[in-house]
């Protein structure tokens, strides 16, 4: 497989790319940074986008977050010392989300979020979810190269 980059979707399709940002800041504004981040590294994880995985760990690295902390995101699971029932009841949800429609989010995993998040922000996250997924999908499609230096959205 060739790791060359195919288009520039950026430049391509500006008033999409504008749109989707647009729909990440929104669906992100109410949950704090370092959540954000975290989820939005553990779907890239999942859906194999490194420009995404990079750019997600520079900022938590930005935030002060311990590297050990970035590092257990991946086996979030077996690393109850680095996240609590909060966190963890956001990876949860995040990933059966990420997961449609090959799997669904339990009512054990809403139930779980709803003891930690507004119904609000629930909708958020779930928004939020959405919109990395759609950017790991055409960084991925369209093979967008790992910068030099990490990218830093804003």
């Amino acid at each position: 497989m060739s790791h060359t980059a195919r288009l520039d979707y950026h430049a391509l399709d500006p008033k999409s790319t504008k749109a989707l940002s647009q729909l990440s800041y929104a669906a992100t504004s109410g949950l704090d940074r370092q959540l954000r981040e975290i989820v939005n590294l553990r779907i890239s994880q999942l859906n194999g986008c490194a420009f995404c995985i990079d750019m997600h760990w520079a900022d938590l690295v930005k935030q002060g977050v311990e590297p050990r902390r970035i590092n257990a995101v991946a086996g979030w699971r077996e690393a109850p010392q680095f996240f609590g029932d909060r966190e963890r009841a956001l990876l949860a949800w995040a990933e059966s989300v990420n997961a449609v429609p090959h799997r669904s989010p339990s009512d054990e995993e809403f139930a779980a979020m709803q003891r930690h998040f507004s119904d609000e922000q629930i909708a958020s996250i779930t928004f939020a979810v959405g919109a990395i997924r759609a950017w790991n999908m055409l960084n991925a499609s369209f093979r967008t190269p790992m910068p030099e230096v990490p990218y830093s959205a804003g």
